[in-house]
């Protein structure tokens, strides 16, 4: 079974596994939904999670939402207080942001050569853009559908020029997600100042730790913004690489999300489950 085999595999184990999290399946139903022996799947799983299906499942509870809620926020706080923004640590790659000039916003990608295909990720199929400057887009259509992601693409830039790249879109997509070679991500983003801070607070979260939106207001020293930080966090043209889905409701409810609640799910439930293994 080669890489991309695997990423669908993985992907419909994470999907299936928080889509059913109420009926708590075991891993011989798990097994039989996914066609494969409980001990081939569950070396697979493991290889890749770090965990047990088991355990994935344990980290989607309430319980464990909340306590990593509390941790984000401990977390947070310490690392906005120390100038931690902008560029960020994530999956041991360095990510750098640079924002458009205003000028660029109000062209609206005139003359801008943006390059983008679609390929097969842990969390589903996803759609990479990116320019000579960096990435500008990351979304996930398991949820919403191929062209819908595409459009929110595309309507952000209306007049760009769209290159098709499929194949560029896979190898870059493969190093984000496995962190081969941990070569720096570069990201170009198009956003107003404020969602720029909220952006890079967001990245202020370390995997397997969550804040809520009145937090993330909070440390961005507009505590009253809980609203226009949830329209921010929304409209975070990079997920995964900035993570927004890390932001969860006050009680731990997992709350919307983008790109579809069952694709969070499964991000928060495999960051979370490999929390558990480095505590194990």
């Amino acid at each position: 079974m080669d890489k991309q085999d695997n990423y669908t595999l993985i992907a419909r184990t994470l999907k299936w596994v928080a889509s059913h999290q109420n009926e708590q399946p075991d891993l011989d139903q798990l097994s039989r939904e996914m066609g494969l022996s409980p001990h081939h799947l569950q070396r697979i799983f493991q290889d890749w999670a770090g965990v047990s299906p088991k355990q994935f499942l344990k980290s989607l509870t309430r319980q464990e939402a909340r306590a990593r809620l509390i941790s984000g926020n401990t977390v947070l706080a310490t690392a906005l207080d120390s100038g931690l923004s902008g560029p960020g640590r994530l999956h041991d790659l360095m990510v750098s942001t640079e924002a458009l000039s205003p000028g660029e916003v109000r062209t609206l990608g005139k003359g801008v050569e943006i390059r983008y295909g679609a390929a097969r990720t842990p969390f589903g199929e996803a759609v990479l853009a990116w320019t000579e400057r960096g990435i500008n887009f990351l979304g996930f259509t398991e949820d919403i559908g191929y062209e819908n992601v595409v459009n929110s693409l595309k309507n952000k830039w209306i007049y760009a020029d769209f290159i098709d790249d499929k194949n560029g879109a896979r190898e870059q997509l493969e190093e984000i997600f496995s962190g081969a070679g941990g070569k720096p991500i570069r990201l170009w983003l198009r956003g107003s100042p404020f969602q720029l801070k909220v952006w890079e607070a967001l990245m202020a979260i370390p995997e397997g730790a969550h804040a809520t939106y009145g937090q993330i207001a909070a440390r961005i020293g507009q505590p009253s913004a809980s609203r226009a930080v949830g329209s921010a966090i929304g409209n975070n043209p990079v997920a995964w690489i900035i993570p927004c889905h890390r932001v969860i409701r006050q009680l731990g409810e997992l709350g919307g999300y983008r790109w579809g609640e069952i694709t969070k799910q499964a991000m928060i439930g495999y960051e979370a489950g490999s929390r558990l293994s480095e505590a194990s």
